[in-house]
């Protein structure tokens, strides 16, 4: 594991980032019954650009995109105070290889805080999707692939999901490593890295 600890978002973060398969986009490579995804031609195509022309692919900021990242200060609060535990903020963590990585919204760290053990996955959807995700107590399936590749990556054996509504009560659960969709997931990955290296060395 290998921690860039630049803040999200920064010029930096995006460099550390650029043309490597990402958590938030592991869906786009693999499906939750551990398939290929349909997506994974273009988002293979989407890092080699990237890998080509040093720039970051410019990605559409909707209304609900905008909304969770003027909530999520007061959502990893209200995380660390409810759960009592010692939560802190990283830019871009990279697997041993540096070849992908993921990008928690938080991290929880043991007693000593210099170990991370877990996370936490924060979203924060409008008022009837909160709603839904309260019912079911479950998180969401799209999710899954970006939260077992945290999992993978941490090298920890738990992650927590929230969904956060500054109105209503939040819903925080726990998702435990899936060790068999972890070794398809890897799978998936290094093959896009595999593709990724091939095809900018021969492209350059």
């Amino acid at each position: 594991m290998i921690i860039r600890n630049h803040k999200q978002g920064s010029y930096k973060w995006l460099k550390s980032r650029l043309g490597k398969p990402s958590a938030s986009n592991f869906d786009k490579l693999i499906t939750t019954t551990g398939n290929p995804s349909s997506s994974a031609e273009q988002y293979i195509n989407r890092l080699i650009a990237e890998k080509l022309t040093g720039e970051s692919a410019r990605q559409f900021m909707s209304d609900a995109m905008t909304r969770g990242i003027e909530l999520e200060p007061d959502a990893k609060m209200y995380f660390e105070m409810s759960q009592t535990v010692t939560c802190g903020e990283t830019g871009f963590i990279l697997d041993d290889s540096g070849d992908f990585g993921c990008s928690p919204d938080l991290v929880i760290y043991d007693s000593g805080e210099d170990t991370i053990i877990g996370g936490c996955e924060i979203k924060c959807p409008l008022d009837h999707t909160h709603v839904a995700n309260m019912r079911r107590g479950l998180m969401p399936k799209k999710y899954y692939q970006q939260v077992q590749g945290c999992m993978m990556i941490c090298e920890v054996d738990s992650w927590n999901f929230m969904s956060y509504h500054p109105l209503m009560d939040a819903m925080i659960v726990e998702v435990k490593r899936d060790d068999e969709f972890i070794k398809k997931l890897s799978g998936a990955v290094n093959l896009a890295v595999e593709i990724i290296k091939s095809e900018v060395k021969r492209l350059s």
